[in-house]
């Protein structure tokens, strides 16, 4: 090492500044998106010890990959998030993206299936299928899977503070079908933390949503054992403006107060850390965020097995799905949001994603189109055909720069999460808003980065265009949405109302003890109880969350 150092000396004396005299840098100083400083060469680092920073892939603490062949053996899950509209809208959808390729399906509900609010709510006006699929009643989920076999398909559901009754509702499809639960795989997203953080699709208080997820960890133990029970979330904390550091540690919080609720409520942490997984965004800075990947494994790794007393390799594994960064896409020249999201599709193959979903580049605009969608799939499919850059487990581990922007994202993850022990966990942080004035704090530095020119979005404040062409959109016609209405009425009519009630009274009752709620949600399912109605018998005897 010191060879090397009186090496860069000469360099920097003789070649360097000779360049830097005639042409200086673009700028005084570089540094990644989470102002972490990026020097302008680096070398061996004589401190690094690879048995215990990297290890094997396969093998604790997990850095170069949680399988030893990675994508030698199998690709990633191909997913693409999609749902509009009606369950025959998204179902047709669904039958699409299987025929063009895609190996999981992953379901996008709109706003008030989100907030347990029916199509024919006030508060579900103006936004009945415009984000995602409208889902009422299990009548709703059974159009939705039509013809798609649920034991042979892995479905992911985006779904939080209703996160119990969905799941309850594919449960009840699964059955029908004759399908076998122990083989039903996929994953609900089920991480309220982050909508009190970032989000903002919460109904009941913290405590008692808490509660709810437990009960689905406990219910899956037992009779969904391939099911990820939660998709701990950093990808919408990125979205609200955190940094990648941020994501990392807040969504660390989050996960942690999971497994000690879980622990608290009578689980072994064995029984149920294998099921947990992770929810991640890929934005543009190509290094850093690989390495956010790598240096996420290690923590969570060391988490499971130093906090919590883990003991079996798969409680250590951090398992994730990634999205490419929504907030990245811009309405201006939108065919450059292809390149955007095909370098952050290549940082989470580079990072070792276990599944992922690239954004269509008219997401800006609205929703995908069919030949939008496709092309976000075409991106995925030839970075693992074409690229070459699955052949091998991390690629990148070694290099000085990622090693090094490794320990760095790690170093200041674990100062935070220090901090929110400090303050006694991530529900305690939620409540004094910690979280959410951090992620308010970054994105306010960014943006002000981005109008005074110092950070480049190019077609927005940088090689703009006078006359910018805009695709075609996909758009919601407003008949849909009485179609929607008016099969839920349907519904109403011609259910049996007394079993209704029954259901409902029964869900209540157990809601007041300590009892598991998932067979009494799955029940008031069966009875083809709407999302709303269930919703509200909850909300009796929860109460409903007001921030602030």
């Amino acid at each position: 090492m010191d060879r090397l150092e009186r090496e860069k000396r000469r360099w920097e004396q003789s070649t360097l500044r000779k360049v830097l005299e005639r042409f200086p840098e673009r700028r005084p100083k570089f540094e990644t998106d989470a102002g972490i400083p990026v020097d302008r060469l680096y070398l061996p680092d004589p401190e690094f010890d690879y048995a215990e920073k990297l290890g094997f892939p396969g093998e604790y603490p997990f850095t170069r990959g949680v399988y030893p062949t990675m994508y030698r053996g199998r690709f990633w899950t191909m997913r693409q998030y999609a749902g509009f509209a009606t369950a025959e809208e998204s179902n047709r959808r669904y039958r699409y993206l299987l025929s063009q390729g895609v190996t999981g399906l992953s379901v996008a509900f709109d706003l008030p299936t989100q907030m347990g609010y029916d199509s024919d709510h006030p508060m579900a006006e103006g936004e009945v299928g415009k984000v995602g699929v409208a889902i009422d009643s299990l009548e709703d989920m059974e159009v939705l899977f039509e013809g798609i076999p649920l034991e042979k398909v892995s479905t992911s559901m985006t779904i939080n503070a209703t996160a119990a009754i969905l799941l309850a509702m594919y449960v009840v499809v699964a059955n029908k079908q004759g399908a076998d639960l122990k083989k039903l795989s996929g994953t609900i997203q089920n991480d309220i933390l982050k909508e009190y953080i970032a989000r903002g699709t919460y109904i009941f208080p913290p405590e008692a949503s808490m509660r709810i997820i437990t009960d689905i960890f406990q219910f899956c133990h037992q009779h969904l054992p391939s099911w990820n029970t939660i998709s701990i979330s950093g990808y919408h904390i990125r979205e609200a403006g955190a940094t990648a550091v941020q994501e990392m540690a807040f969504t660390f919080a989050n996960g942690m107060a999971y497994v000690q609720a879980a622990i608290d409520a009578g689980l072994h942490v064995d029984d149920f850390a294998g099921r947990l997984s992770f929810f991640f965004n890929a934005h543009s800075n190509l290094f850093e965020e690989i390495a956010k990947f790598r240096a996420a494994r290690r923590m969570w790794a060391r988490i499971m097995k130093e906090r919590f007393g883990a003991q079996k390799p798969q409680s250590l594994m951090l398992r994730f799905h990634t999205q490419t960064a929504g907030s990245t896409l811009t309405a201006q020249q939108p065919l450059n949001n292809i390149v955007r999201t095909t370098l952050q599709a290549l940082a989470a193959v580079l990072g070792g994603t276990q599944s992922l979903h690239t954004n269509a580049y008219d997401e800006a605009l609205g929703l995908p189109t069919e030949e939008s969608a496709r092309i976000a799939l075409r991106t995925q499919q030839i970075i693992a055909h074409e690229s070459g850059v699955t052949d091998t487990v991390d690629p990148l581990a070694g290099s000085y720069f990622v090693e090094t922007m490794t320990d760095a994202l790690e170093r200041r993850a674990w100062d935070y999460l220090e901090t929110i022990d400090r303050m006694g966990g991530a529900v305690e942080a939620v409540k004094r808003r910690f979280f959410q004035d951090e992620i308010a704090r970054s994105a306010y530095e960014y943006q002000k980065k981005v109008e005074s020119g110092e950070t480049i979005i190019v077609g927005v404040n940088a090689l703009t265009l006078e006359e910018d062409a805009r695709p075609g959109i996909l758009r919601i016609d407003d008949a849909v949405v009485k179609k929607q209405i008016e099969r839920l009425r349907r519904l109403r009519k011609r259910r049996d109302g007394a079993k209704v009630e029954a259901a409902l009274d029964r869900l209540k009752r157990a809601a007041r003890t300590p009892e598991n709620l998932m067979p009494h949600i799955i029940f008031c399912v069966e009875q083809y109880a709407t999302l709303g109605e269930i919703s509200d018998a909850l909300r009796e005897v929860f109460g409903e969350y007001r921030d602030g």
